[in-house]
């Protein structure tokens, strides 16, 4: 490996250096504000080493890692989103009964696995890379060992994410079996010849199994709701950004490479899973109670949402998913960043009705709440409401009408539960209740804020995001 290579690898250098001193220092010197610094510093600093990979791309380094726009734009989103997530976890820990330092080292290495898998071209990184992230996310969603429901959480997702690294196994040992490679170029063209052949369509079914539960697209999704309402909530923001996210930027680049609309049956079976996620996102959506279960059942319709613009196969369809990808990030962070500043110690502040009037009491939060829902739910004037007309616009240009339709449907469900929330922001409090809002961190008012403006920003003048999006993924197309 010569220089070249080694700036290009620089930011997961970085994170993985950060992880270790991290985990060095709280070894003999435990101190939760040195913990995030360092954090923050290591996640800073591979921000700013991807300026620098950036100049070297595009680059494989032995044929593992593919350094190139589309991979340094994702590997970006992931490190700012794992900065965010740990300024929250900061206010979102201090005064709870358990020793922080550890957390940090497995959100690093979360966040490593995360960047690894944008930018694998080969099965050995993209499962070394998922496995990464896997691991650290079990024992993030558990970290409050003393919440029943966490411990719950953490063991569905220890147990699924075992069986879905099975099948992506299974899958790529069939592929290998067939073309004798696993390095996405050459599957793409090894596959080539064998579009038809029963063994390659196992492989590649299996693949998209093991990828679904990541996912969690229909069929593959009930350990969702379970996990975002057990997990500590800065762990459900990353659960349902970075790490949903990191997957599906792999699946794109994936099948990028093998050029999906060779294999038909495959199309025809995301085709399916696409619309039973939108109508089972929506529909669940519709009879949650708590905040988190709702995010959680809407999660699983934003990826069917992604599947229309995945399956559309064109230039488009790559900036689409990128951009909606972005608006989701912001927006999801937003909403589980209002959730986390406003908990108190005990429990998480995630059922609706700790929601009822807070525009009383916070008018602020509140207002970035409803932002973010909005976001959510496509409302113009919203980076979502464009991140859905991109995604829609790749579907009719392919002519993939009955999932644009079933799109458009399904929006229209969205929006009355986001809406549910909304109403209880602003409807009357109730005589009695003089329950005060948790006093809200400084910092992590103004981080939310930040993001409120950011999505609006996209939705408003989103001209020069686009122009980084379609710079960024130039070399996929």
């Amino acid at each position: 490996m010569n220089m070249t290579d080694i700036v290009a690898l620089s930011p997961f250098i970085v994170l993985a250096s950060t992880a270790t001193g991290v985990l060095l220092v709280s070894a003999f010197y435990r101190n939760h504000a040195a913990s995030v610094l360092l954090t923050v510093a290591g996640l800073s600093g591979s921000f700013g080493a991807l300026f620098k990979s950036a100049e070297v791309a595009p680059r494989t380094v032995t044929s593992l890692i593919i350094a190139d726009g589309y991979g340094i734009f994702f590997i970006g989103l992931i490190s700012l989103t794992g900065i965010i997530v740990a300024c929250l976890s900061f206010g979102y820990l201090k005064g709870r009964r358990v020793n922080p330092d550890e957390y940090y080292v497995l959100l690093l290495l979360a966040t490593l696995g995360s960047a690894i898998l944008v930018s694998a071209g080969h099965f050995a990184s993209f499962f070394l890379g998922l496995e990464i992230l896997s691991v650290s996310l079990y024992s993030l969603i558990a970290y409050l060992r003393a919440a029943e429901r966490g411990n719950e959480a953490g063991i569905k997702y220890l147990i699924l994410a075992a069986v879905s690294a099975s099948f992506l196994l299974f899958g790529m040992a069939l592929i290998y079996a067939r073309l004798g490679t696993m390095e996405f170029a050459k599957i793409a063209v090894g596959g080539a010849a064998f579009a038809n052949d029963p063994i390659l369509l196992s492989g590649l079914v299996l693949i998209v199994i093991g990828v679904g539960f990541k996912l969690a697209i229909v069929p593959f999704h009930m350990w969702t709701p379970d996990v975002y309402e057990g997990a500590p909530a800065p762990v459900s923001a990353f659960v349902a950004t970075v790490s949903k996210g990191a997957m599906f930027a792999l699946l794109l680049r994936f099948f990028t490479h093998i050029e999906l609309h060779n294999y038909p049956g495959l199309v025809l079976l995301l085709s399916v899973i696409s619309a039973a996620s939108m109508f089972a996102g929506n529909l669940l959506a519709l009879f949650q109670r708590n905040v988190k279960r709702v995010l959680a059942y809407s999660s699983i319709a934003h990826q069917g949402y992604l599947l229309v613009a995945f399956l559309a196969g064109r230039g488009d369809s790559v900036m689409a998913v990128s951009y909606y990808l972005l608006a989701y990030f912001v927006s999801m962070l937003g909403a589980f960043g209002v959730i986390t500043v406003i908990s108190g110690k005990e429990r998480d502040a995630d059922t609706i009705d700790d929601y009822h009037g807070m525009a009383w009491r916070n008018p602020w939060l509140s207002g970035v709440l409803t932002v973010m829902l909005l976001s959510l739910a496509g409302i113009p004037l919203t980076g979502g409401f464009l991140g859905k007309y991109y995604v829609m616009t790749a579907g009719v240009g392919s002519a993939l009408w009955v999932l644009v339709v079933i799109l458009a449907v399904n929006s229209a469900i969205g929006l009355y539960y986001y809406l549910r929330i909304v109403a209880a922001l602003f409807s009357a409090p109730a005589e009695l209740e003089t329950q005060e809002i948790a006093a809200v961190e400084f910092s992590n008012g103004i981080m939310v804020s930040v993001l409120a403006v950011i999505i609006l920003v996209l939705g408003i003048y989103p001209a020069p995001v686009l122009r980084i999006v379609r710079d960024a993924i130039a070399g996929l197309i």
